[in-house]
């Protein structure tokens, strides 16, 4: 299995940047998680949008799958001009419902709603949701294939689930938007770096990569706060690949 960084930024990128989107691939296979703003331009320095084999989306909030909606554009020519012979398969929370309707342009997207507790099986990936805490309702998943465990938490505040579903990852991709110096005023709907190091430690995983990085914020000190707690723990960075 391996996964590849195209956007690591919440809730806009930097300069040059892109915001969350990862590209999974094994024997072939080839799904893109999340597809946000910058996307699907990074997509393409490794692939074709019309060769993917699926798209899995945690919700519905606009640095998670602003890309999709340019992508519409793209994959109905793809299917005009043969180099798509249908929908692409498009996974994703059922609400809010207009931005799901939203989605809905000719035959892009074989669109199929998400819910936690109802497993996926996408080529040699099995996914299982859990539902997470965030203003939206937002599904982190854990992808399971024979080479290995992926834990994706998409958007989410602490809850006490988190560590147990990501029991055993080989990799723990993490969202850590804040530091400890914003959490002395309780910030709402995202972990801090030294939670994610927390959530890492009490899984068992075996890497954290901290994704969703505040654009403004320094990315070497949320590894440090996350070090204090986990010592495998990096920054997603855009262009690299992980294998697990």
């Amino acid at each position: 299995m391996e996964l590849t960084v195209l956007g690591c930024y919440g809730p806009y990128p930097q300069a040059g940047g892109a915001c969350s989107g990862y590209l999974l691939r094994e024997e072939g296979c080839r799904v893109l998680i999340d597809c946000g703003n910058g996307v699907l331009s990074r997509l393409q320095e490794y692939l074709k949008f019309w060769e993917l084999d699926a798209v899995v989306v945690s919700h519905l909030h606009s640095d998670h799958f602003a890309d999709l909606l340019v992508m519409r554009y793209g994959l109905d020519y793809a299917q005009s001009s043969g180099r798509r012979s249908g929908p692409l398969p498009l996974y994703a929370p059922p609400q809010p419902e207009e931005d799901l309707r939203r989605l809905a342009y000719k035959n892009a997207y074989a669109l199929t709603p998400l819910s936690a507790g109802q497993p996926l099986q996408i080529g040699p990936f099995k996914f299982d949701f859990l539902e997470a805490v965030h203003a939206l309702p937002c599904l982190a998943m854990r992808v399971t294939s024979i080479s290995g465990t992926l834990v994706y938490t998409g958007d989410t505040e602490y809850f006490a689930g988190l560590a147990p579903f990501a029991a055993g990852a080989g990799l723990l991709l993490c969202e850590a938007n804040f530091q400890n110096a914003d959490m002395a005023a309780n910030p709402p709907n995202h972990l801090s770096a030294a939670q994610a190091g927390a959530v890492a430690a009490a899984a068992g995983a075996r890497k954290l990569v901290l994704t969703h990085l505040h654009p403004e914020r320094d990315a070497a000190l949320s590894v440090a706060e996350a070090r204090e707690h986990f010592a495998a723990a990096e920054a997603a960075r855009e262009g690299i690949t992980w294998r697990i």
